[in-house]
């Protein structure tokens, strides 16, 4: 990598379903920093932006530029509603994940990377990555395939140990079929999804530029051995600790939890500085970093910058429903937003941060009153049923139906559903037949109350590129280290 192409400062953090959507990371990649883009369920994200009529026009204009012009026409003969669906109508339901794959789902999958991914480049030369969580699994490579249709720059993972993504990448980029290994509960031997690009594009014409990959990793140990890795090698790291927003790694060790029903973290889920130094590849810190002090520290300990997502996920470019946002800036002006790690929430194990918002699944008399249901399906885990057969359940599900497909009572106690609530916090809230609209969930830092206190001390509004001058400062003028051959250097 030339000193010309060295990567920015700042990564802008890929949160949410949508909330880290198009419109942030493109307003980021024009400010010279990484813009990034969530990749989670955006095939639900364009079937139900086009059922609300796609009043501006984007997502027709980014499907008009899709490689496989009769793909683009059956989505948009599916789904696009001009003037948008009959005020308090349910959303058309989308094929969910599942293997094999049905065919809509596959379309939807890889026109939702690239249409999201096309938009954030449009009219810039800045660079757009995707953000994907490998624990949702049987998405990933459609979507990654769409994404880099669009040109994706960066692909960024957490949420696991993505050893596999660098060759699948390497595969896609010549439109070769590709693989993953599946996670698969009680599975007597090993499962595999694969994906074939000529069963979406028919013709997608030469070779695809290679996105550079970040894995999204708690501990130098983990870095260590995707460092290792000969196939699975990453060209950096981000570092994250376990105040940032979203998904949060376990403790290492044995869970305790503090007075709140917090997991309570020690020395061992420290980050060794050195060692990560010594692995020669560049990393990013995140977790707290959403200040200019904060991110001089980063760079001192030999890190290329930082990533931040709590500061962008209350500016006005982001996806976040506008009065989730102004509610949340308000109650952080007055003191009074708290955010909660929720060990149980995620129906992934993971801790989860949960902003305690009133209206949101976070309130003690909404989410309670919420009739469980599971019907988007990202967190599903799969397992192996008697006759072999690929099964799914959720522990956000009705608690009889988990149970009936071999899960544990004990695991459905507090479990969230995280799909619906996420999708519900960017406006694309499901409409149900009984009149009940899925209420929002919002997910934030620990460090929300000192993020706004500096860019949004009254509550009121602020924008994408206020968080960059708050953060870079004189450092936009200063020129960022090259990375050559994904190490730094000197």
């Amino acid at each position: 990598m030339t000193a010309a192409a060295a990567p920015p400062r700042l990564i802008q953090g890929g949160m949410g379903v949508a909330v880290s959507g198009w419109r942030l990371a493109g307003t980021v990649a024009r400010l010279g920093q990484l813009g990034v883009v969530s990749g989670t369920a955006l095939a639900v994200v364009l079937a139900r932006r086009l059922q609300d009529g796609d009043p501006d026009g984007h997502l027709q204009r980014a499907l008009l530029a899709f490689p496989d012009r009769a793909v683009a026409e059956r989505i948009l003969d599916r789904y696009l509603q001009p003037g948008g669906r009959r005020t308090g109508s349910a959303y058309r339901a989308v094929p969910v994940p599942r293997w094999p794959p049905t065919r809509q789902f596959l379309e939807l999958a890889v026109a939702g990377g690239f249409a999201e991914v096309h938009l954030a480049k449009e009219g810039h030369d800045g660079q757009i990555g995707i953000n994907l969580l490998e624990k949702i699994q049987l998405p990933t490579l459609p979507t990654l395939y769409g994404a880099m249709l669009a040109g994706v720059d960066w692909v960024l993972m957490g949420a696991g140990i993505p050893v596999h993504i660098p060759p699948a990448l390497d595969d896609l980029v010549e439109h070769r079929p590709t693989s993953l290994p599946l996670d698969v509960a009680g599975a007597s031997a090993g499962h595999t999804i694969s994906f074939d690009p000529h069963d979406v594009v028919a013709d997608p014409g030469g070779p695809l530029s290679r996105p550079r990959f970040l894995a999204i990793v708690s501990s130098h140990v983990l870095a260590a051995h995707l460092a290792r890795s000969e196939e699975g090698r990453p060209s950096g790291f981000v570092v994250e600790r376990p105040i940032a927003g979203g998904h949060n790694a376990p403790p290492r060790g044995r869970l305790s939890l503090d007075e709140n029903g917090e997991p309570v973290y020690g020395p061992r889920d420290e980050v060794d500085f050195e060692r990560m130094r010594e692995l020669g590849l560049p990393f990013w810190l995140a977790g707290g970093y959403a200040d200019p002090v904060r991110l001089r520290e980063a760079l001192d300990q030999g890190a290329a910058g930082v990533q931040v997502g709590t500061a962008f996920a209350l500016c006005e470019e982001s996806g976040l429903e506008p009065s989730l946002k102004r509610r949340a800036r308000e109650q952080a002006a007055e003191r009074s937003l708290r955010v909660h790690t929720d060990p149980l929430a995620s129906p992934t194990g993971y801790p989860f941060k949960v902003a305690q918002l009133s209206g949101t699944l976070a309130d003690p008399e909404v989410g309670p009153a919420r009739d469980r249901r599971c019907d988007l399906r990202y967190l599903v885990t799969p397992f192996e049923r008697e006759d072999g057969q690929l099964g799914y359940r959720c522990p956000a599900e009705p608690e009889d139906d988990y149970v009936a497909k071999g899960g544990l009572i004990g695991d459905t106690e507090g479990r969230v559903c995280l799909c619906n609530g996420l999708i519900a916090a960017v406006g694309l809230a499901q409409h149900r037949h009984d009149s009940a609209v899925e209420p929002p969930l919002l997910t934030l830092g620990d460090d929300v109350l000192a993020v706004l206190a500096e860019l949004s001390p009254d509550g009121r509004p602020y924008h994408a590129h206020q968080v960059v001058s708050h953060l870079l400062g004189d450092l936009l003028a200063e020129p960022c280290s090259p990375v050559v051959h994904g190490r730094a250097s000197s």
